[in-house]
């Protein structure tokens, strides 16, 4: 698939309108998936489904005139800074909506304490504040928890061995538990 998609790209930026749709075309699997693994972290009755996160995620994605870098990883992690916002701008809505503290969901790999949900709205704001921080910290959170990427797709897109990604991954969540109020528990796995 890569090379598809490094063609794509490419004739996409040599001004072939088609090609980006193409593009979309090739990558809608993908999206499923990532919006997939997204979903198995949300609770279950949420009212945003899977196949609307992907559909919102390829009509933001389609409407990019142009996208930097040239590979799968580079559209990849452009979608999932879009499902982060489709998902953070869901929970916004649904939040003033019903004045009840936003969407409820679990950090994978860290545990809360007193077993509390972990509100989506807050997770933003403190990935914001990681961002100014430490942006490659905040990049690793971002394409984990909200693109679904294992370890080492994480480390292809951002060009780091699996090892630094894994010890940033680590190090975020511990950050994150912290600055959410609880007390960092993180599961070992990776």
């Amino acid at each position: 698939m890569g090379a598809s998609v490094t063609q794509l790209l490419s004739d996409w930026r040599a001004g072939d309108a088609g090609a980006r749709d193409r593009l979309v075309a090739v990558l809608y699997p993908e999206l499923k998936r990532l919006a997939e693994q997204a979903f198995r972290r949300e609770r279950g009755n949420h009212t945003l489904q899977p196949t609307a996160l992907v559909n919102e995620a390829w009509l933001r994605l389609a409407g990019i005139e142009t996208l930097a870098g040239g590979d799968r990883g580079a559209v990849l992690a452009v979608a999932a800074r879009l499902m982060r916002e489709i998902l953070i701008d869901h929970a916004r809505r649904r939040a003033a909506a019903k004045r009840d503290g936003g969407e409820r969901v679990t950090l994978s790999g860290l545990e809360l304490a007193g077993d509390q949900a972990l509100d989506l709205v807050d997770l933003d704001g403190a990935l914001e504040r990681l961002e100014r921080l430490d942006p490659v910290k905040a990049r690793i959170v971002e394409l984990r928890y909200f693109g679904g990427l294992s370890i080492e797709e994480t480390g292809q897109v951002l060009a780091q061995s699996p090892a630094t990604v894994k010890r940033h991954w680590q190090a975020a969540r511990i950050w994150l538990f912290d600055a959410l109020g609880g007390t960092a528990s993180p599961s070992p796995a990776g």
